[in-house]
């Protein structure tokens, strides 16, 4: 079993306000990890420009202001977004003058008031931070055509720890405009920011830390607000926090296995060949590897031939949660490192079918510089709002095969122990009504791992007729996995009362390596249950031990 790092599901934002002084990140906009970016949102890791890839932006912009200067048509920057596409917002005729250049400030500046409406609780500081950190490498690609000033905002505003204020919801997953644009007008100080826990208007930050605002012109509004920044902020905080759910599963489970003196057969490798599904091998030899040197290996007289399905089938719950992981995590990669914007600024682009007509109206020659301006649907996240949705529903098989399982631990038919695992001198209820909030938690799983991507109405005057509900598929698979740690916590209070109850039997009984670690660290925290108790407080510490356990060989 892998080791893994504590992941906090149910904490607050770890950052204060108080940035760390370390070594800063350096992004170029193809090497940003979840983890990097998590460090500058919750720790305060400063971020640094590569040269290179300011250089990238400088000419991006260049080349996107000479395809105004040659009357070249370029979605929100000659012409208008969305409905209002075939409107010409000034006419270049091959010069940029000052009419024409402040044409584009006051379309830009509207166009990043009019988009700031969102809704709902605000965002907290680390998730506008992991946004505006994955926005930043995601422009440093330099397919965006924004003047490096407004790159340099980010950064400033990154390491000054100056976090606008964002709100949670109004994202329909095509792009989240009538979020991200907040960052923008908080950027122009027109807007309100988070310094030191303390919201105060956006002005007044910029001027206390020595920042010119942001006097948006050219593409630099779309830039700012056309991102799938804010959603796939959570979908990377989401699907990092599911790898712990997954990593400790096997663990988990292989205590429960423990707790019931199950049969391990289901996970033999002569058993596992017979049905070879891609990973399931590894995933069952995970399970194996975990339960090395338990009791389980021995022959017992008491253990039944077949054990209830969700024993017997949870190394088939665990690989598809695994694969779906991987998928997740590739799709993610790819969206925090590559460009989402339309349109596409290419540098140096290829003539593949600049033959074409409709095709060579795209590029852009000039003295030095050269490339295309293409209309993009590059602002579409289904692939991981997909992904997203996948892994939710994984999940929720992890979620139903624990919840079953601790069901069947508190029932002496299958266990051959007291039932709901009473202690001997325990008169009461023991775990007879503690099954509710498992239940009720799953419950609330079963209708969130439902998908949303297919959720919508036409906008636009019609234009707008797709919708992928990334932001909130992955709110969901983040309250998914909230839930888990809850209802693998309360598994957990079950399968070491169990092994308690079964070494009252057999003192010598032997658990493996791993669950004997994992039970040693559980019960410091949550002591064995000889008499009826508040249980409140052991299922909030279990939770928080599933989210943080460190795992060992």
């Amino acid at each position: 079993m892998k080791n893994y790092t504590a992941i906090t599901l149910i904490a607050g934002s770890l950052f204060s306000g108080c940035l760390m002084a370390q070594e800063s990140l350096v992004l170029n906009g193809h090497n940003l990890t979840v983890t990097d970016a998590w460090a500058v949102a919750s720790q305060g890791k400063h971020v640094r420009i590569d040269p290179a890839a300011m250089e990238r932006m400088k000419k991006s912009n260049q080349l996107l202001m000479l395809a105004a200067e040659q009357g070249v048509p370029v979605y929100g920057l000659t012409v208008g977004v969305g409905l209002n596409k075939d409107k010409s917002l000034f006419d270049a005729h091959g010069k940029l003058s000052p009419e024409v250049m402040e044409a584009s400030k006051a379309f830009n500046r509207n166009a990043l008031r009019a988009h700031g409406a969102g809704v709902g609780p605000d965002m907290p500081v680390d998730m506008v931070r992991l946004a505006m950190v994955i926005r930043l490498n995601t422009m440093l690609t330099g397919a965006t055509g924004a003047q490096p000033y407004v790159a340099e905002l980010y950064e400033k505003f990154l390491n000054q720890g100056i976090t606008p204020v964002v709100p949670s919801r109004g994202s329909v997953g095509e792009a989240d405009i009538t979020l991200a644009s907040h960052i923008g007008d908080a950027m122009m100080g027109e807007w309100r920011v988070i310094v030191n826990d303390k919201v105060i208007p956006a002005a007044e930050a910029l001027n206390k830390a020595g920042i010119t605002p942001l006097d948006p012109i050219g593409k630099d509004a779309l830039s700012i607000l056309s991102t799938n920044a804010i959603s796939t902020a959570y979908s990377a905080k989401a699907i990092m926090n599911a790898q712990q759910i997954i990593d400790i599963t096997p663990l988990v489970f292989a205590m429960s296995l423990e707790g019931l003196n199950g049969n391990i057969s289901p996970v033999l490798p002569q058993n596992i060949a017979v049905r070879p599904f891609p990973g399931l091998a590894d995933s069952a030899k995970d399970i194996r590897d975990t339960l090395s040197g338990s009791y389980l290996w021995e022959k017992n007289d008491t253990r039944p031939l077949q054990d209830p399905l969700s024993f017997r089938t949870t190394v088939f719950a665990l690989n598809e949660a695994k694969r779906d992981l991987a998928n997740a995590q590739q799709m993610l990669s790819i969206q925090m490192n590559s460009s989402d914007d339309n349109p596409a600024v290419i540098l140096d682009a290829s003539q593949e079918y600049a033959d074409n007509s409709q095709v060579k109206q795209y590029y852009v020659q000039g003295k030095d510089i050269k490339g295309a301006i293409y209309p993009s649907a590059n602002f579409e996240p289904l692939p991981l709002a997909l992904a997203v949705e996948h892994l939710s529903l994984s999940l929720a098989h992890l979620s139903h095969n624990s919840v079953q399982r601790t069901l069947h631990l508190s029932d002496d038919h299958f266990t051959g122990l007291s039932r709901f695992l009473t202690a001997k001198d325990n008169a009461g209820h023991a775990f007879g009504a503690i099954q509710k909030p498992q239940v009720a938690l799953h419950s609330e799983i079963v209708d969130l791992a439902n998908p949303v991507s297919l959720d919508g109405q036409v906008m636009a005057g019609t234009i707008e007729d797709t919708f992928t509900n990334n932001l909130y598929a992955s709110q969901r698979l983040q309250h998914i996995v909230d839930n888990i740690a809850v209802i693998y916590g309360l598994e957990l209070l079950h399968s070491t009362q169990a092994i308690d109850l079964r070494k009252e039997i057999v003192p010598q009984l032997a658990q493996s390596k791993q669950t004997q670690a994992l039970y040693q660290t559980y019960r410091k925290v949550v002591p064995f249950v000889d008499q009826d108790r508040i249980y409140t407080d052991d299922i909030k510490h279990s939770a928080e031990i599933v989210a943080g356990y460190r795992g060992q060989k």
